[in-house]
């Protein structure tokens, strides 16, 4: 792959200048956060009310797998509505999903259907949201601003889980669920009142579905795309893989109580600071280059559990793992300039549905896989997965000169 790469490196402060991200980005971290704080308590009150692991745990991923198909089906219409008011609706009705769970004496299975069908239309505003910083900021500012928006993501979301387990223990499910509710309207209103009206791009009208599957098979058709689209896909499912065993991992180790959540917590911290350090400190040229060894940096620490290493040990290994997601910033320009820009919402809708999706998935693959050959052996294979993808990248990756 040869593309052609800015060799100005641009600064996070010089990112949040513009006005216009700044709101949408702050807008989609509160809004992280709600969905985080929403997943877990949700996840308690199914519990709660049927005394159910397994519709806990389908509570928990209930939100996830209904995206792939909203994206594939819906996905044209981040292209074709008002960005503004399609972003700000779509908080909106998390907003009142949220209220709904809080609020209504709906059944399990009812609460289940609302929130998988809120999720089946979660690609079309985030595909807006991904395709409105792909217009303002440009060159290596694109680059640390889907940064930024990564390393958000993983600080939203840890805060959702801590807010979430303080308001359920202060309050009560229903009640923490309201919140979410209240930090959805919250997101809602800053883009609302933040961002200026944009009008849609012209494009081609028609059904809806029909374009959203056209789409995407010219996109999963066209090799570039594809295979951008899997390298950004894969390593982060297999990794996810590791990530939900740790638990398991820890109590079969015998380690002291709390120690999983020091655990688990390394990854996301590990995260942080490989974007800091790569998307700050290296020039663009270098971050595409790095790409594959990146991508081999998250997996080869995970083999190391097959091993049955210690809790010292183990937080070092699942944080410099960590450190390897930022081999995804060096694709970051190749697959804008790789996507059509009429279809560049549903392109990022796809990115972010497929994501999700295949991060439900893994934990369940090497979940099965941790039955039959142990959490280690399974955490190993996870990283074994991961090296994979790494070597496959390295066959076709090559950055242009600098």
């Amino acid at each position: 792959m040869t593309t052609h790469v800015p060799t100005h490196r641009t600064t996070y402060r010089e990112v949040l200048a513009e006005p216009r991200f700044r709101v949408l980005f702050l807008a989609r971290s509160v809004a992280i956060t709600a969905d985080s704080l929403r997943i877990s308590a949700f996840s308690v009150l199914v519990f709660a009310t049927t005394g159910s692991p397994l519709l806990s745990a389908v509570s928990f991923g209930a939100g996830f797998l209904p995206q792939l198909f909203g994206s594939v089906l819906l996905g044209p219409l981040a292209d074709r509505l008002p960005p503004r008011a399609l972003i700000a609706g779509g908080y909106l009705l998390e907003a009142a999903a949220a209220l709904a769970l809080a609020t209504l004496p709906l059944s399990v299975a009812a609460d289940l259907a609302l929130v998988a069908l809120v999720a089946l239309v979660t690609p079309v505003f985030h595909g807006a949201s991904g395709r409105l910083v792909a217009r303002w900021l440009t060159g290596d500012a694109y680059v640390l601003g889907r940064s930024l928006n990564s390393m958000s993501s993983s600080v939203a979301q840890l805060a959702g889980l801590a807010l979430g387990g303080a308001a359920v223990a202060a309050l009560g499910t229903r009640q923490a669920l309201a919140v979410g509710a209240a930090l959805h309207l919250t997101a809602a209103v800053a883009v609302r009142l933040g961002l200026p009206r944009i009008d849609p791009d012209s494009g081609p009208s028609g059904s809806v579905a029909k374009a959203g599957l056209r789409g995407t098979a010219a996109l999963m058709s066209a090799r570039l795309p594809r295979r951008l689209l899997l390298a950004q896909w894969l390593p982060g499912a297999a990794t996810a893989g590791a990530e939900a065993l740790i638990v398991a991992y820890a109590g079969q180790r015998h380690f002291a109580p709390g120690t999983y959540a020091l655990l688990m917590a390394c990854v996301p911290a590990g995260m942080l600071t490989g974007a800091l350090v790569v998307g700050r400190l290296l020039r663009p040229p270098v971050r595409e280059r790095l790409v594959a060894p990146l991508a081999a940096v998250m997996g080869v620490p995970l083999l190391a559990f097959a091993a049955g290493p210690g809790a010292g040990l183990s937080a070092v290994l699942l944080l410099c793992a960590g450190t390897g997601f930022a081999y995804s910033l060096g694709l970051q320009r190749a697959f804008l300039d790789a996507v059509p820009a009429a279809a560049q919402g549903q392109a990022f809708g796809l990115l972010h549905s497929g994501t999700m999706t295949l991060q439900g998935v893994g934990p369940a693959c090497f979940g099965v896989l941790a039955t039959a050959a142990g959490t280690g052996a399974a955490m190993a294979a996870a990283g074994a997965a991961t090296l994979a993808t790494a070597c496959w990248i390295a066959t076709w990756h090559t950055a242009a000169p600098s």
